[in-house]
């Protein structure tokens, strides 16, 4: 039980600091907000958790306002529970990425699981029916016991979560990098599908409407969660499991499916609904009323607890899982009550809207708290850091270009297949459901996952992308390439891409260095977005993620979705037939600087890397052309490994081998080369894409046909198909045993 601190033993003790606020914020709240009267115990604590950066942005809203956030696709940008696209016909897309970083190294199971479950409530608060989830995953190397028990932990968390409530987990990534060891990056992302006349709002207005508590009772998990994902790591952090909370996937499906009856069946009573995630109680009601100009007076003595004798701070600030809140009508409390009690749920009436401006709390008959709302919600103060460009970019630029010596490509060849990030990662993604719905029409294993939109002839394509060590050698660029990679898989499966959600995964802001990779990363995801017209619709930003002032890659997760405008046109990486002819799409230079063969010799990244965003937009329209055309049957980008590693991938799959002729260097199998992709077509089919390429003034580069005869040959490569698939399949399970 927390131990009560009086308002001068607050201001005595500085215990405010261990919250996360700073000497200065302190004081602003307590001369500038509260006219020089003490903030008591709750009032710190909820500005403490309101003010951090995992719930302000306090560090990073200067940087945000870079994004490219509309466009005639829009619906709702960011500031929702989730961004919304319209996809014709009255229905739209409804997607948003967030990061569950810092509670998946301390608990991973229970980080990763709640991590699914918080990301779901933002899907189905906005009124959509939640229909995907994807994962973003960066751990250390599995070459130890500890790397190991969170990869087996946040997995089983995920497949845990994802698995019981019925949601299919359908696509993703995974990487391994030594400086996320001790921080791994948890990224879950949820698409949902919605009419246009069910999208919601979370906001609480209307003088004298009631706020209603529905879901899950109140622990005291999770207190200062938010808190705990705006610091560093340091010594003893991953003791911090009362940060952490715990998630009920059978409570959340009740409170989805009870929800979704509000919203589409008594929609006019509902005002407006918000998921209780980070912050808990207080960011949900604060923001509702925040946003709608308002002020709320809460009774914490009717809030649902499974805990005895909680204080108001512990109520305020728990982050207990499976919870909501809805503003309703007054008059219609009832009604609602009735429909939360048919799934056993409770909806309780704890407040109620006011017209004054603040947030009051009442609890046992006293007033607990009495704070200007928009203070909490709106009026954190936003800081404008300091950034400067880390010693190591200028070293890059002096570094000769690498180009590997390889004196036997197959040998290279195998050795790459086995590499953690490039090897597959089915063991990983078949302990997720990923059939359940029925409407997955691509599963994990190619560029995107694809999923059919019932009643209708489209399908919706979806992937998340990031390569970091792009990043580590040129934020600017590598932000750029994360977004025009993810746009790649969404071409390559048929789609147009439409938008993008984010995770801003970045060090200490307070750092210079690690400023300055946040706000260059985010320059090249913005030209990468007005280049491809996929405008920035949500996202979060995890900061600090750092372990004994050790920081992370920059990791800024692309999470897109994409439009397939008829179910026709769904493409996969697989080749289809034995006979049909392979090209390479765009030109291959030797870009090896950050590559994975760089990596895997020399033990280390280093050098410059170059990206043309204009000859990427080209290549991805042309592709696209292709497909609606009917010239296509398997489409693959190339990212890691390159081409080589492309071509094995795209025949393995299909049991097929290849007989191909590249006409680069040896080394340019490998090369990294932004932009690229491999397509297959019917030898009749060969015709009309060069006339089609002619015309869109590409070069292709016709590199050969699929066999069925067992064997793998690039070039001087021989290998058979069925030993790729072993080394392929096998790398991660063995690593992990």
């Amino acid at each position: 039980m927390t131990v009560e601190l009086s308002p001068e033993e607050i201001r005595d003790t500085k215990i405010y600091r261990e919250w996360g606020l700073t000497d200065e914020e302190y004081l602003k709240i307590k001369e500038e907000i509260l006219d020089d009267r003490l903030p008591n115990f709750t009032e710190t604590g909820m500005y403490a958790v309101m003010w951090s950066e995992h719930c302000c942005y306090k560090n990073s809203k200067p940087v945000l306002k870079k994004f490219p956030t509309t466009g005639p696709q829009v619906l709702m940008g960011p500031g929702e529970g989730a961004g919304v696209v319209d996809i014709g016909d009255n229905l739209a897309v409804v997607f948003k990425a967030e990061s569950h970083n810092h509670p998946s190294y301390v608990e991973p199971y229970e980080g990763a699981a709640t991590g699914s479950g918080g990301i779901i409530r933002d899907i189905f608060s906005m009124g959509a029916r939640p229909i995907a989830i994807l994962d973003s995953l960066r751990f250390g190397q599995i070459d130890n016991q500890k790397t190991r028990h969170i990869v087996e932990q946040v997995t089983a968390g995920i497949a845990g979560y994802g698995n019981c409530i019925g949601i299919p987990t359908i696509g993703g990534e995974v990487a391994f990098d030594e400086s996320y060891a001790g921080n791994p990056l948890v990224n879950v992302l949820c698409v949902g599908l919605i009419e246009h006349k069910h999208i919601q709002k979370g906001q609480a207005k209307g003088i004298g409407n009631s706020i209603f508590y529905v879901g899950a009772k109140t622990g005291r998990d999770g207190i200062h969660g938010a808190s705990f994902a705006s610091k560093e790591f340091g010594s003893g952090s991953e003791t911090q499991r009362s940060a952490v909370q715990v998630g009920d996937p059978f409570m959340e499906k009740l409170l989805l499916e009870a929800c979704i009856e509000v919203i589409q069946n008594h929609g006019d009573i509902l005002v407006g609904i918000q998921d209780m995630g980070a912050a808990g109680l207080v960011s949900s009601t604060s923001e509702m009323a925040s946003k709608a100009g308002s002020g709320l007076s809460l009774n914490l003595d009717n809030v649902p607890q499974r805990e005895t004798e909680m204080i108001p701070y512990e109520m305020m600030l728990s982050e207990s899982q499976e919870r909501m809140v809805l503003c309703i009508k007054k008059g219609h409390e009832q009604e609602i009550i009735e429909l939360f009690k048919k799934y056993d749920l409770d909806a309780v009436n704890i407040g109620e809207v006011t017209d004054d401006g603040f947030y009051t709390l009442f609890h046992k008959g006293e007033m607990v708290a009495h704070v200007p709302v928009d203070s909490l919600a709106e009026d954190a103060p936003v800081y404008y850091r300091e950034a400067q460009v880390p010693a190591r970019i200028a070293e890059f630029a002096q570094v000769e270009k690498f180009i590997p010596e390889i004196t036997d490509s197959t040998a290279t060849l195998k050795a790459l297949l086995a590499q953690p990030t490039i090897a597959s990662k089915r063991s990983i993604y078949e302990t997720y459901d990923s059939r359940v719905m029925t409407n997955t029409v691509v599963a994990p294993g190619s560029d995107a996952a694809v999923l059919r939109v019932r009643g209708t002839r489209k399908a919706l394509a979806m992937t998340t992308d990031c390569n970091a060590r792009y990043l580590y050698l040129d934020p600017e660029k590598g932000g750029a390439i994360a977004v025009a990679e993810a746009a790649r898989n969404i071409v390559a499966s048929g789609g147009r891409p439409l938008a993008i959600t984010d995770c801003l995964n970045f060090g200490n802001p307070e750092k210079p260095e690690q400023f300055w990779e946040l706000t260059t990363a985010v320059d090249g995801i913005s030209r990468a977005c007005l280049a491809l017209n996929t405008p920035v619709i949500s996202g979060n930003v995890s900061l600090y993620n750092e372990t004994n002032g050790s920081a992370i890659l920059p990791t800024p997760m692309i999470g897109m979705v994409g439009l397939i405008e008829n179910t026709d046109y769904i493409t996969t990486q697989v080749f289809k037939a034995a006979g049909d002819v392979i090209y390479l799409i765009g030109k291959t230079g030797d870009d090896f600087s950050a590559s994975e063969i760089q990596k895997m010799i020399t033990g280390q990244i280093s050098g410059t890397i170059d990206f043309d965003l204009g000859a990427e937009k080209k290549n991805q329209e042309f592709v696209l052309t292709a497909i609606k055309a009917g010239l296509v049957k398997s489409a693959h980008d190339l990212s890691e490994g390159g081409l080589a590693i492309a071509l094995v991938e795209s025949a393995m799959a299909g049991g097929f081998g290849v007989d191909v002729t590249f006409t680069g260097t040896e080394p340019q199998l490998f090369s990294e080369t932004q932009g690229r992709f491999i397509l297959s077509v019917a030898t009749k089919a060969t015709m009309a894409l060069e006339d089609l390429a002619t015309e869109a003034g590409l070069e292709l580069a016709k590199l050969g046909t699929v066999t069925n005869n067992g064997k793998l040959r690039i070039n001087t490569i021989t290998v058979a198909t069925e030993e790729a698939v072993c080394i392929y399949e096998g790398a991660i399970p063995c690593l992990m045993n």
